[in-house]
């Protein structure tokens, strides 16, 4: 199974989220759907950024990782360099 650490934005306000999945396809949809209270009022919410993992340990800590950075300009250096 493939796991997933993810990067949306929403350009209704102007901001970045970030989180884990082992189903993205799914996972957007949620977001989309306002089924989720931290995003549902950024919706329309697009993929910006997409990293695959072996585990979910491992998508999940990287996940992390970017949440401590608090860096909007990391989160869009890391997003251009694809």
């Amino acid at each position: 199974m493939k796991f997933f650490t993810y990067i949306l934005f929403s350009e209704k306000v102007n901001k970045y989220y970030i989180g884990h999945t082992n189903d993205i396809d799914d996972r957007i949809s949620e977001h989309n759907s306002k089924q989720c209270s931290s995003t549902k009022n950024g919706a329309p919410w697009k993929v910006v950024f997409l990293q695959g993992f072996s585990t979910n340990s491992n998508a999940v800590k990287f996940e992390m990782k970017l949440k401590s950075m608090k860096s909007r300009k990391y989160l869009e250096w890391l997003i251009s360099k694809g």
